[in-house]
């Protein structure tokens, strides 16, 4: 049987400094070119996708924001968006403010992909804002009320905050709205002790982009192998061929793995996809930089 493999980015596919390899874009560029199917599945958006995949060859559409939009890696037009309805927005900011939280909002306007917040009350926050403002993020504008754009396609709501606080939110958020979010706590790696709850639509999960990705390219009956390290993961990794986790991955993760295979930081995904593809005999190109 054919097989499609599917990455997720963070501590998965990339090193730890957030940055492809030359080793691993070398040889993903190979087998792409040799017509191996080859996607990633991220929270990360097609803005930071395509900067941090610069130079790959990716002829498969890309699985962004944790499944809220399919995407062209190319041109960066989405193909799928999976949405929270606009009511629902405004009951979601309510809630987030009873407990002194303030989010950022991710939407797309139709045209443009937008990055809004209003202020930064937290260290958790300010971080992201500067890191996104280093990396010239376009997508940024400060507004002065999050409901001047609720007429967009808004797609996430990104609360920073310590670990109990965002805690609390969630138990409420999951006791109203259980089947019709989809939520995630995690801590950002890259500021360590500040954690992000994300607020999506239900539908807004890997696993139903990766169907929807394959029905859309008719891949569906290729045996889908993925790889990942976070509990956004876990739905991927359920519903998957192959489930491969990195040897960093989240204990939760790894009871819904096939196979565990080397750290991120040793471009183990790349390797296991040579492997997997040409044999333990393949001349591996590239040096691991």
């Amino acid at each position: 049987m054919e097989k499609i493999y599917i990455s997720d980015l963070d501590w998965t596919l990339l090193r730890n400094d957030a940055t492809l390899s030359n080793y691993s874009r070398t040889n993903l560029n190979k087998l792409i070119n040799d017509g191996i199917n080859f996607t990633v599945a991220s929270a990360r958006s097609i803005y930071s996708i395509q900067r941090i995949l610069k130079g790959l060859t990716l002829r498969l559409p890309v699985i962004e924001s944790n499944g809220a939009y399919i995407s062209d890696f190319k041109t960066g037009e989405h193909l799928i968006i999976n949405h929270i309805d606009a009511e629902l927005c405004f009951d979601l900011l309510f809630l987030m403010a009873k407990y002194n939280c303030i989010p950022y909002v991710s939407a797309f306007d139709g045209e443009k992909n937008n990055l809004y917040y209003t202020e930064t009350n937290n260290y958790g926050m300010q971080w992201y804002l500067n890191d996104r403002i280093k990396i010239k993020d376009n997508r940024l504008s400060r507004i002065n009320d999050f409901r001047e754009v609720l007429n967009e396609y808004v797609v996430c709501f990104t609360v920073i905050n310590e670990l109990k606080r965002l805690m609390e939110l969630e138990e409420e958020l999951k006791n109203k709205y259980f089947n019709m979010l989809e939520i995630h706590i995690m801590e950002n790696k890259y500021s360590p002790g500040w954690y992000w709850l994300s607020i999506q639509d239900k539908n807004a999960t890997k696993a139903r982009a990766i169907k929807t990705l394959m029905k859309e390219v008719g891949l569906e009956k290729y045996e889908i192998n993925v790889f990942g390290d976070e509990i956004n993961d876990i739905k991927m990794f359920a519903m998957a061929d192959k489930a491969v986790a990195v040897k960093n991955a989240k204990d939760e993760l790894k009871k819904y793995a096939q196979e565990i295979i080397g750290e991120n930081q040793e471009d183990s995904v790349v390797k296991y996809i040579l492997n997997d593809v040409y044999g333990e005999k393949i001349q591996l190109r590239g040096k691991i930089s």
